[in-house]
């Protein structure tokens, strides 16, 4: 093979061309590029505590699908993807050895222990072998090197001081240009076969027409979603109302899993947003986007800081929860039967669909950490197997959150089933789309059935325990909004969808928790 420069692109969670550095790189320091995915064999095995299945279907068709997305677009540049099952520091090795001419091996760097592990075992590979290393930072909005803190130690440990601090101290980078084409591979290699969930030995997931995410992975899709959330339909500019919904597919952004797997940049998007407030609106939902990208760069960089305390039981706090490791409540939980239907009806959509809004995320990690008093990691690892949009810093920082062991400046937030039900799910339409035996019980009234009459059951076709179960567990504190139901009667205004927008006395709920004082959420 040809003695002239290749550089290997190791790709990871940044399965995207534009604002991606790697390329941007490469094509100025080599005659040859391989762009490379492994299929690495560690992420198909159980996880670290409760040996849950570690990707699960819907998130392995969503990355299959953007690796073939990737392709394509490479293909239309004048390269190819070479895909290869293995770890990547093998499959490096091997491709070191093979060509003969590789001079670099550049990949983005992560800030979990997993993924660090990968780095340190590609970087020996490259020190055995004498090729450089080449590193790059492109996973956050801010660059880690433009954070106002000296270390990263001092990043504060609450969000609203982090926030402020980046917002008045920093600036988010330009996006890196995409390039217009790119170097070839070097000749004679092979660009190998992108392989099926059952070639993985995972199951094809089954399609559910009630998702709220029925979208395909890739970094085309993304950038098709953008358009139309932004300039197709300026549902960006309701964003702020809209986002505490639960069914519909453009209540918000759903950038997550695209994010999560980098086919879109965060700050692709920041400046997006900012081209949109300059030419059609600036208003507090365009300014919230780019606060929940903040959050997502704050998880990151928590992460960086805290290391594997992150997945630790103490949390970041250190403090000993005795939490108990019932599996009969788990599984309960994760099937979606504890009696009380607007959890049930949330983890129905996730293990359905591999996604639920962000609102359910909270409840349901409420009520397993706070009502049933599990082990957090249960309820973490069983959303890193099923979540598409599954971003470890996003996903453990959360639950440490909702626990009561991370970065959170109150003590004891506990949300409460019924209140959020009715705030949220006003007239039962998300509950009844996921709990179909409950679809007899009209109104509000479907989000307590072990409050009603047997008469009502019995006219609802309902038998508690049998056709769907007694609660689990009843807090005190449902009983006060047992008897403030509304809209037990007539349709809400959008039918069978529920509210169009979230009821205005509830609009900022969904992220002013993390600053109010009030407990009665």
């Amino acid at each position: 093979m040809s003695a002239s420069r290749t550089v290997i692109c190791l790709l990871r969670n940044d399965l995207r061309l534009h604002d991606n550095e790697l390329f941007w790189w490469a094509q100025r320091n080599a005659e040859h590029i391989v762009p490379l995915y492994c299929l690495d064999p560690r992420h198909y095995v159980g996880t670290y505590n409760y040996n849950l299945p570690k990707t699960g279907p819907f998130r392995l068709r969503f990355l299959l699908e953007s690796i073939r997305d990737l392709r394509n677009t490479l293909l239309n540049k004048g390269s190819n993807l070479v895909v290869r099952r293995g770890k990547p520091e093998d499959v490096v090795a091997e491709l070191i050895k093979q060509l003969g001419s590789v001079t670099t091996v550049a990949f983005h760097e992560e800030v979990t222990s997993e993924e660090l592990n990968v780095e340190k075992k590609v970087k020996d590979v490259c020190a055995q072998m004498k090729v450089k290393v080449q590193t790059c930072w492109g996973c956050t909005l801010y660059h880690r090197d433009d954070l106002p803190f000296h270390h990263i130690s001092s990043l504060p440990d609450v969000y609203t001081q982090f926030r402020k601090a980046v917002e008045t101290q920093s600036r988010v980078r330009p996006a890196i240009p995409t390039p217009e084409q790119l170097k070839p591979l070097p000749p004679g290699l092979e660009e190998g076969a992108i392989p099926t969930a059952l070639d993985l030995e995972q199951p094809e997931p089954l399609t559910d027409p009630r998702s709220a995410f029925p979208c395909s992975g890739g970094e085309s899709q993304a950038l098709a979603r953008l358009k139309h959330y932004f300039w197709d339909t300026d549902a960006v500019a309701t964003y702020k109302e809209t986002r505490n919904g639960l069914i519909g597919v453009d209540y918000s952004t759903k950038f997550a899993p695209w994010l999560a797997m980098g086919c879109i940049s965060p700050k692709y998007i920041y400046h997006q947003i900012k081209q949109y407030e300059r030419e059609r609106t600036a208003n507090q939902s365009t300014y919230w986007v780019i606060f929940e990208l903040l959050w997502r760069d704050y998880f990151k960089f928590v992460s960086a800081k805290y290391g594997n305390r992150l997945f630790q039981v103490e949390g970041l706090q250190d403090k000993s929860v005795p939490w108990k490791k019932d599996m009969k409540l788990f599984d309960a939980w994760k099937d979606g039967r504890t009696g009380v239907p607007f959890v049930d009806a949330n983890m129905r959509e996730l293990a359905m669909t591999g996604f639920i809004s962000n609102r359910g995320r909270q409840n349901v990690a409420s009520f397993l950490t706070k009502d049933l008093g599990l082990d957090w990691r249960m309820g973490a690892e069983w959303f890193e197997y099923l979540l598409i949009d599954h971003d470890v810093c996003s996903n453990y920082g959360n639950w440490l959150y909702s626990a009561g062991i991370g970065n959170d400046p109150r003590e004891n937030r506990k949300f409460n089933m019924i209140k959020q039900g009715l705030d949220y799910d006003s007239n039962g339409d998300y509950v009844r789309q996921w709990i179909p035996e409950l679809q007899g019980i009209r109104g509000a009234d479907v989000h307590t059935p072990w409050t009603l009459s047997t008469a009502a059951l019995s006219h609802a076709q309902v038998s508690l325990g049998d056709t769907y179960p007694t609660p689990i567990v009843i807090a005190p504190e449902w009983s006060r909004h047992v008897n403030k139901k509304s809209g037990s009667t007539g349709p809400s205004p959008k039918g069978k969808k529920g509210p169009s927008h979230t009821p205005r006395q509830h609009r900022d709920r969904g992220i002013d928790f993390y600053f109010s004082r009030s407990k009665n959420l």
